[in-house]
């Protein structure tokens, strides 16, 4: 047992009802100070642990005690024959692998915490759950003790139920094992290790159930965030949040801020501070910003909280806040602030399909050759604004624009069916907010001249896209009509 919470309580329950206590090591040692006269299991398997504690429990005399059929005669003749005793109920919550492999320690250290004899006991437990009881969570003591006093014993629903925990937990360990030993990127089983840290409330709506599940062997971003304050998180809450907080990772050495409504960024901008920061994105879209997520990736001070709770906004996060701003935002009892270090780190994407999942590498590259295809050329302000708009649209839903002033993420156009609406979105909520000269990113190539044309006559001063399309030529030729420059990056950012 490596984790012994209610542990001596129980076991007591369990010797006062007439059970014989067999256990191993440190937990051996555990009983026996707490008072209780646990039996060491080399005395069972009259075979002494060995290995450094690599073998003790992988024994016939361990396992046909769990595993003989108690209502078929052959088994039981044979167990006699063997001196093999019935074993009724097996406690044991392994190595703990899930809290180490992430350490900063040796392969050959992580590899030590793989338990080889707990899952094999447990799963011969399982496999005869008609008889044999078999725990791996301490939750669970409480309704096993309640059903022995009630009747004797577990009932067999209940004992079925504790063996499908079994299979749960073995195949979680297993994969987190395999995904840190096997080097490769798409391996023939797609194995997944996740625990559940929460049943929310509902989900996308409120008749849909959900729940929320982290990863057992990777530190991403949403994995250990705290909540400082606030009501409890939601499902579309934690997609959101999640989307927030890798635009604002992707300006690692400016202070940034990202507002998201219903999974898509309204409003982006850096700053000297976290409250011009937090201002200008504001200005983005102060419409859509109301009721949405906001992520800064630098700490929160009292003058920026006090500015953020002038609007209703579902969840704050930062990588911290100072005490005075958090006085001021706890102001909002309703108001989620969340506390969110981690930097963003998933290597993969899935997204399920009905009876299937599509699994990709995650998109953080960013093109290194960009070529200007016009003969006007961008100036440096102007491409340091395209660089700002391109690592913005890469987060809006395709087809994307983005509108920018090289500061602010003043327009943005995406989820629609073609590339010139999007344009026209993006360009007229830009044209709203400011009059000065503006750039467009786009996610993906042009595949007609319509939106170089359309840009050039709403005052888009330059323009950056991924060029490809067949008709590459007659969107340079407009470009060059019009005397924009465009840049060409080679690469796409589709994020459907």
């Amino acid at each position: 047992m490596s984790d012994k919470t209610g542990l001596t309580e129980f076991a007591a329950f369990l010797e006062q009802k007439g059970y014989e206590l067999i256990s191993t090591g440190g937990t051996f040692k555990h009983l026996k100070d707490a008072g209780l006269n646990p039996i060491q299991i080399d005395e069972v398997t009259d075979f002494p642990e060995m290995l450094d504690g690599r073998v003790k429990t992988l024994h016939p005399k361990v396992h046909g005690g769990l595993l003989a059929l108690r209502d078929n005669e052959e088994h039981m003749a044979t167990v006699r024959e063997h001196g093999i005793g019935l074993i009724d109920m097996v406690i044991v919550n392994l190595y703990p692998f899930f809290e180490n492999v992430n350490k900063d320690i040796s392969l050959a250290g992580k590899v030590e915490f793989i338990d080889i004899g707990g899952p094999s006991m447990l799963r011969s437990a399982a496999k005869n759950f008609g008889s044999v009881t078999v725990l791996t969570d301490v939750a669970d003591y409480q309704l096993v003790k309640e059903e022995i006093e009630e009747s004797g014993d577990t009932t067999e629903q209940t004992r079925k139920r504790l063996a499908g925990k079994v299979f749960n937990l073995t195949s979680a360990y297993d994969a987190a094992i395999s995904k840190m030993l096997l080097d490769e990127e798409y391996p023939t089983y797609l194995n997944a290790s996740y625990k559940k840290v929460a049943d929310l409330r509902y989900g996308e709506n409120p008749h849909q159930s959900a729940a929320y599940y982290v990863s057992t062997v990777e530190n991403g971003a949403m994995k250990d965030f705290e909540i400082l304050g606030g009501k409890e998180l939601s499902f579309n809450n934690i997609r959101d949040m999640d989307l927030c907080w890798k635009v604002v990772n992707e300006f690692k050495h400016q202070t940034a801020c990202c507002a998201v409504k219903h999974s898509t960024p309204c409003g982006v901008a850096i700053g000297d501070d976290v409250f011009e920061a937090y201002t200008k994105t504001f200005e983005c879209d102060p419409v859509s910003i109301f009721g949405g997520i906001v992520a800064i990736n630098r700490t929160v001070d009292a003058a920026t909280a006090e500015e953020l709770n002038k609007t209703f906004l579902e969840i704050v996060m930062a990588p911290d806040f100072e005490e005075d701003a958090l006085e001021i935002l706890r102001k909002k009892k309703n108001l989620r602030i969340i506390k969110i270090t981690n930097s963003v780190s998933d290597k993969q994407t899935w997204v399920k399909t009905d009876g299937g999942m599509l699994v990709q590498d995650s998109d953080y590259k960013f093109s290194a050759n960009f070529q200007t295809v016009t003969e006007t050329k961008a100036t440096d302000e102007q491409m340091n604004a395209l660089y700002f708009a391109q690592r913005v649209v890469k987060y809006v839903k395709s087809n994307a624009i983005v509108v920018s002033n090289g500061k602010q993420a003043l327009g943005i156009g995406g989820g629609q069916v073609n590339r010139i609406w999007a344009t026209r979105q993006a360009i007229e909520r830009a044209k709203e907010k400011f009059d000065g000269d503006l750039v467009l990113a786009s996610d993906a190539f042009f595949p007609f001249r319509d939106v170089v044309d359309y840009s050039a006559e709403n005052g888009i001063r330059a323009i950056i896209q991924p060029g490809g399309s067949v008709k590459d030529e007659d969107s340079i030729r407009a470009a060059n009509e019009h005397g924009i420059p465009m840049v060409f990056t080679g690469m796409r950012h589709f994020f459907h």
